[in-house]
């Protein structure tokens, strides 16, 4: 194996040499001006030919290697059993729908010792589902959610003990079903800048796989990264949250589809300032269709279409201050078409505005508001959106003011079907 390996990092670094042409590209609010080595993956014709999360990157690393470059993924589908690591000044180019990353079958175990904080190894009562090179998480009861849950890759298997590259960010006990998955994100962007994801299609394969929570994991995750761009993709049933970004600065989201996922749609959270989500689609998935998550500020959402999930279309809270909603379409969603959230005036979701967007039949799963204002939450314009229920669904009140909020700015709507808006007593 070590021998093929080398053999195909040869033939990488000839195909660097003889080509590396400089480009200029806008990701978002930025332009990156770099040096660009280009190695194709997939079948006969490609520089490295498999289709495997393994072969994607070592194509990944050699590029790395220049300072940057492109990868570009022939049509075919890759079969992926760890998360694809992105890093600096890089791009993943898929060939449209064509190219389909499919998430391995699931695996579970729980320890038999004590995982401690720290460590980077773990004594399992069974291993033989895993592989060297797999994404695993790892928890336990008392630490199954959030940042609680720790994240990383297989490096060695002995017998029964599972070594593993990052350190543990919690004592889990096997007294407390301590337990290992092979849940991992299919493409990550950790601590790094100016990445481009582009023209592909990750299938999540949920029936087999195992929940990973929004903060450590998505179908797409990009977390402390900063000036990126995730274009034309689409992830169908992932076991999580669809695309998560968390802790970043000018992510842009745009032209995705996030589908049939058993967690969130779009997850922009902790602390992420001006992100950009355009002309995307989120419907079918079991939370909210977009959820700002904490301090997601300074953000444009527009000519999005938010359909069909199973809790509100657009959830905003906690510091998600200063963000324009323009264009969208939110529609048929279980709860509401925009819910505020209930925090306390330090924490509320001020100064967002709403504009030129249709909101209408939401409710599908009880009765609710197209615009729910909760919490101490205050300066929230709404103009010259079409709000409207039209016997879908059971959106009682175009919106809805909360007792504690204040100064909600509501003009030129068009509202039909339901009371125009409502004052909490």
């Amino acid at each position: 194996m070590k021998s093929k390996i080398l053999r195909l990092f040869g033939m990488i670094f000839i195909c660097l040499y003889v080509s590396s042409p400089i480009y200029s590209q806008n990701i978002g609010l930025v332009d990156v001006r770099r040096a660009e080595p280009i190695i194709t993956v997939g079948g006969p014709g490609a520089d490295l030919q498999g289709f495997s999360s393994e072969t994607i990157q070592i194509a990944l690393d050699a590029v790395k290697s220049r300072g940057g470059g492109t990868v570009r993924l022939n049509p075919g589908t890759f079969e992926i059993i760890g998360p694809i690591r992105l890093s600096d000044n890089v791009s993943l180019i898929g060939s449209g729908e064509k190219t389909i990353l499919h998430k391995c079958d699931g695996f579970k175990t729980s320890f038999i010792i004590d995982a401690d904080w720290g460590m980077l190894k773990a004594v399992v009562k069974d291993a033989s589902g895993f592989k060297i090179g797999m994404g695993i998480q790892l928890y336990d009861d008392a630490h199954n959610s959030g940042w609680d849950v720790t994240t990383a890759v297989i490096t060695d298997i002995q017998d029964n003990t599972i070594y593993f590259d990052n350190r543990t960010v919690n004592d889990y006990l096997s007294s407390l079903n301590g337990t290992i998955t092979n849940s991992f994100s299919i493409i990550e962007a950790v601590e790094v800048e100016n990445v481009k994801i582009a023209d592909l299609v990750v299938e999540g394969n949920k029936s087999t796989n195992y929940y990973i929570n929004g903060c450590r994991g998505g179908g797409i995750y990009i977390h402390k990264s900063k000036n990126c761009l995730v274009e034309n993709v689409k992830v169908n049933e992932f076991n999580g949250d669809t695309f998560s970004w968390q802790i970043t600065e000018n992510i842009t989201v745009r032209g995705c589809e996030a589908s049939n996922g058993d967690g969130l749609g779009f997850h922009p959270g902790t602390g992420s300032d001006h992100s950009v989500v355009e002309n995307c689609t989120s419907h079918h998935n079991k939370g909210d269709g977009i959820f700002l998550c904490w301090r997601v500020q300074n953000g444009i959402f527009r000519n999005n279409k938010i359909y069909a999930n199973s809790d509100n279309g657009f959830s905003i809270g906690h510091k998600d201050t200063d963000n324009v909603f323009e264009n969208n379409y939110v529609y048929e969603n279980g709860s509401h078409g925009v819910l505020f959230r209930n925090e306390n005036e330090q924490n509320s979701g001020h100064r967002n505005t709403f504009t030129n967007n249709t909101i209408e039949n939401n409710g599908t799963s009880g009765e609710a508001s197209g615009f729910y204002i909760g919490g101490e939450t205050h300066d929230i314009t709404i103009n010259n959106n079409v709000i409207r229920s039209a016997g879908k669904g059971n959106q009682k009140t175009a919106i809805f003011v909360g007792k504690k909020s204040s100064k909600v700015t509501a003009s030129n709507n068009t509202v039909s079907g339901s009371k125009e808006i409502v004052y909490e007593k």
